[in-house]
C-alpha cells in the first residue's frame, strides 16, 4: 500500500487509505484463476506490493465527485490491472531478473509464462471494464494503443536527425503518462463529475505521469536503497535509456566520453558500480530533475480552474511528492 503521509488533510487520507484497501481486495480477487498455476503467476507481483499510483489517482480524482461510486473501484482496478500486465511484459524485452525486490516472473518461471500471464492479466482488466460500457472500453483501447505505440519508439529509438531528448519525453508520456490519465480521466467520469472536470484532471494525470517516471528514474540513478527499496542503477544494468544519461550523450564533451560509452549498452555489475558515481556527480542529474519540475508545474497550473478544497490540495501535493521522493 502507498503511504500518503504527503496528504495534509487527515479525512481525506483515511478515506483514501480504505478505499485503497477495498481496491487491494479486489486485485487479489481479479487474478484468481481456475488453474492454480495461473493463480500463482498472476498473483506474483500483487503480493509484491508497488505504490499502486494509478488507482490512487483514480481514487483521488473521484473526489471531485461521488467517490463511493462502485464504477470507480471497478475503474481503480482495471488501470493497476492493466499497469501490472505491462511489467509482466516489460521485464521479458528487458531481460529483468527482479520486479519490486523479488525475482520477475521471467526469471522465476521463463519467458512464455511471463508474456502469457501479462495477457492474462490484460483480459482480466478487458472483463472488468467491459461492464463500464463502450465509452470506457473505447478509452483503454486508445490508451493501449499508446501504450504499445511508446514501447515501440523505445525499441527502435529516435528516428534519424530527431532529438533524442524529445524523443525519449514523447515515449514517457506514451509509455507512462497515458495510463496515468486515464486513471485520472476514469476517476471523474465515474465520480460523475462534469466533462470540463474531466478533461482537466485528463491533462493534468498525463502531465504528472511523465513528472513521475522521470522522477523514477532519478531514483533509480541516485537513492540509498534503504530508502528506496530498490537496487540502484537497475535502468545501466539493463541500458535502458533515461533523460540524464541522455543528456550527457547530447552534450558530447570530451571529458564525458567514457561515461557516453557505459550509457549506451547493458552494463555488468561493475561497470555499473563504475558509471553511476560519475553520472551522480554529472550535472545533467540537476538538469534532469529541472525537467522533473517543470512538467509536475505543468500538472499544478492544470487544477487552478478546478473548485478549491482538499481534493485539489491533495492533487497539488501530489505535484510535490512525485519529485521530492526517495523511493
Amino acid at each position: 500500500m502507498p503511504n500518503l503521509a504527503f496528504l495534509t488533510d487527515p479525512g481525506l487520507r483515511d478515506g483514501l487509505q480504505s478505499r485503497l484497501q477495498r481496491v487491494e481486495s479486489r486485485l487479489t480477487e481479479a487474478v484468481k484463476s481456475d488453474y492454480p498455476f495461473v493463480t500463482q503467476t498472476s498473483a506474483h507481483l500483487v503480493e509484491a506490493g508497488g505504490k499502486r499510483f494509478r488507482p490512487l489517482m483514480t481514487l483521488l480524482c473521484a473526489a471531485f465527485g461521488d467517490p463511493e461510486a462502485e464504477e470507480v473501484y471497478d475503474a481503480a482496478t482495471v488501470v493497476e490491472l492493466t499497469h501490472l500486465a505491462t511489467l509482466y511484459h516489460d521485464d521479458v524485452m528487458d531481460e529483468a531478473p527482479m520486479r519490486r525486490g523479488r525475482p520477475s516472473a521471467n526469471s522465476r518461471w521463463d519467458n512464455s509464462v511471463a508474456i502469457l500471464t501479462g495477457d492474462f492479466l490484460f483480459s482480466r482488466a478487458s472483463d472488468i471494464l467491459a461492464d463500464l460500457g463502450p465509452e470506457a472500453v473505447r478509452i483503454q483501447a486508445r490508451t493501449f494503443e499508446r501504450l504499445v505505440t511508446g514501447q515501440i519508439r523505445e525499441t527502435v529509438g529516435p528516428a534519424h536527425g530527431e532529438d533524442p531528448v524529445a524523443h525519449h519525453l514523447q515515449v514517457l508520456a506514451d509509455k507512462t503518462g497515458s495510463l496515468i490519465a486515464t486513471s485520472a480521466q476514469f476517476g471523474a467520469m465515474f465520480a460523475g463529475c462534469d466533462q470540463a472536470v474531466v478533461d482537466t484532471l485528463t491533462r493534468y494525470g498525463e502531465r504528472i505521469g511523465v513528472a513521475f517516471q522521470l522522477a523514477d528514474d532519478l531514483v533509480d540513478l541516485t537513492s540509498d536503497p534503504v530508502d528506496s527499496g530498490k537496487t540502484p542503477g537497475t535502468d545501466l544494468r539493463e541500458g535502458v535509456p533515461t533523460l540524464a544519461g541522455l543528456i550527457v550523450l547530447r552534450g558530447g564533451a570530451a571529458h564525458d566520453a567514457h561515461l557516453a560509452d557505459l550509457l549506451t549498452r547493458p552494463l555488468d555489475d561493475a561497470e555499473v558500480a563504475e558509471a553511476l558515481p560519475l553520472l551522480r556527480a554529472h550535472d545533467a542529474v540537476a538538469q534532469a530533475r529541472i525537467v522533473a519540475r517543470q512538467w509536475a508545474d505543468d500538472a499544478r497550473d492544470c487544477l487552478l480552474t478546478l473548485p478549491e478544497g482538499a481534493p485539489r490540495d491533495a492533487l497539488a501535493s501530489v505535484c510535490d511528492y512525485v519529485v521530492d521522493r526517495t523511493g
